[in-house]
């Protein structure tokens, strides 16, 4: 047995042929969209996760904005500029590139940007509105992930899901969009004894550690759905998950490929929140 891959680069291709047409839709009617991003540092990670927003804004025909600056820049230079973009009429979507460095408060900042345009759907009142069943903007990776699981149609209700990692911008959401859908989930975390039973036992598993080729193929159950969300590369340059691809793939029905699987849905997850919020924003002004 060998696993069906999730192609999530393919599917990306084609969500952005769609939101093409949302774009010219709205150019019709006078609104070009536009995000701003905001990038602190010399994050490569960070840089290059900016670069493809940037290149796909270009085939999208949306207005990129990327403000860069130096590590040391000051937070309350930082929440202005945020201001000035919050009252800019012209720009839909605000990202805050992260990690930010240590001496800057991320969730002072993060709760700084208009919820109207928290295309990120990081700051308090749209994670709020996400746990309350009713939300504004999901946050890109765990809507992607979503997305890929509806069409390769592999069903959730009723299934043990388990996600590894707890972070405000996957696993939380994550497991609340599961939950959404009625899995039964499981939340994992460096403090979790005995993770290898409890991933064992899992339908769907979701794993967003930041460790190369965390789990094998002794961790997963026969069959089971396993969504990479890690991205690591090692020291030959080469890019990996956290999952062992070649060893877990003999035994699961579904796997994420990395690169090629959650990554290219969290960017047109980002252009499709971006566009959303363009619509918004036009029926309140």
């Amino acid at each position: 047995m060998s696993a069906e891959i999730i192609d999530g680069k393919s599917l990306a291709l084609k969500i952005k042929e769609e939101l093409k047409k949302d774009v010219q839709e709205l150019k019709n009617k006078g609104i070009n969209p536009c995000l701003a991003v905001i990038l602190v540092g010399d994050n490569k990670a960070s840089q290059k996760y900016v670069s493809f927003k940037e290149k796909t804004c270009k085939e999208l025909e949306i207005q990129s904005l990327v403000f860069k600056f130096d590590e040391n820049i000051d937070e309350t230079s930082l929440l202005n500029l945020i201001d000035e973009l919050n009252n800019d009429p012209n720009v839909n979507g605000i990202l805050v590139q992260l990690p930010l460095p240590k001496h800057l408060n991320q969730n002072i900042i993060l709760e700084k940007i208009n919820p109207l345009k928290d295309v990120d759907g990081f700051t308090p009142f749209c994670l709020g509105r996400l746990l309350n069943d009713n939300p504004l903007f999901i946050p890109c990776t765990p809507k992607g992930v979503i997305r890929m699981l509806d069409e390769y149609k592999i069903p959730l209700e009723g299934k043990q899901a388990v996600v590894i990692g707890r972070s405000v911008i996957v696993g939380k959401p994550l497991s609340l969009l599961l939950l959404k859908r009625n899995a039964t989930v499981t939340i994992c975390h460096s403090k979790t004894f005995n993770l290898p039973e409890i991933t064992k036992n899992a339908d769907i598993l979701c794993v967003a550690v930041g460790k190369e080729n965390f789990i094998n193929s002794n961790m997963i159950k026969e069959g089971a759905v396993i969504i990479d969300i890690g991205i690591n590369v090692t020291k030959s340059g080469k890019v990996v998950g956290d999952v062992n691809f070649d060893e877990v793939r003999q035994k699961a029905s579904y796997i994420t490929p990395v690169p090629g699987g959650v990554g290219p849905m969290t960017i047109a997850m980002l252009m499709e929140n971006t566009i959303y919020a363009a619509k918004l924003q036009q029926r309140k002004s």
